[in-house]
């Protein structure tokens, strides 16, 4: 049986703002600085991916209410 991993969003950008302010305000060495790009990379990824995913359903949802809107306006 495989576990479910749960999309944290508020944690994972949390985690990105914490990459980005190590980025700004420290000298970070090289290979772990190439690490954390990386997974900074990655969860740009899957955030992006998460709110353009929540942007569709919005449009389905919206597009769902205004065709009952209007169907009840019919009536």
């Amino acid at each position: 049986m495989t576990k479910k991993i749960e999309f944290n969003f508020a944690k994972d950008y949390a985690e990105l703002e914490k990459i980005t302010a190590e980025f700004e305000q420290e000298d970070i060495d090289l290979d772990e600085g190439l690490k954390k790009f990386e997974r900074g990379l990655e969860l740009a990824a899957k955030l992006k991916s998460k709110l353009v995913e929540t942007e569709n359903k919005i449009k389905v949802i919206k597009a769902k209410f205004g065709q009952e809107k209007n169907s009840v306006a019919e009536e």
